[in-house]
């Protein structure tokens, strides 16, 4: 985790995803953000045979799951818990 979303931390995330799990045929959905349209995002997904989907621009719907999911992970988990840093 960080205090930042530049690209570097979506780089590091998926490359610790694909070192721990391997994946074949696996596809990756995020939203717009630059981070996920720079061209060093697209090339590791390439290397690693991820395939890239983006939500449409301006449609709330599209990443509903994926952000009920970490609604559900940020209030449920990580509120039971206190962290020192």
């Amino acid at each position: 985790m960080e205090n930042h979303l530049r690209t570097e931390l979506v780089l590091e995330a998926l490359n610790m995803a694909i070192e721990q799990c391997k994946p074949i045929e696996v596809v990756h959905h995020s939203n717009q953000g630059t981070q996920y349209t720079s061209i060093m995002f697209g090339m590791l997904c390439r290397e690693a045979g991820v395939r890239p989907s983006m939500g449409a621009v301006d449609d709330c719907l599209d990443n509903a799951m994926c952000e009920s999911f970490f609604a559900t992970l940020a209030c449920e988990p990580l509120d039971r818990r206190r962290f020192l840093t």
